[in-house]
């Protein structure tokens, strides 16, 4: 169940903004914290994504 969500004009802003501090960065620590952020945050829209389409059932 897997569905193409559009983007908003901002939200291809906000990541090409990160794009390109990702590819600035030389630095392998700050590359791992990066990383390690993004991992995080990517896990916890998963958790809030199911949390929200189980709030939505009878």
């Amino acid at each position: 169940m897997h569905t193409d969500v559009e983007l908003s004009v901002g939200q291809q802003f906000e990541i090409e903004r990160f794009n390109r501090a990702i590819d600035a960065t030389t630095d392998a620590v700050q590359l791992r914290a990066l990383a390690k952020q993004l991992l995080q945050a990517w896990h916890t829209q998963k958790a809030a994504t199911h949390w929200v389409s189980n709030q939505q059932l009878p």
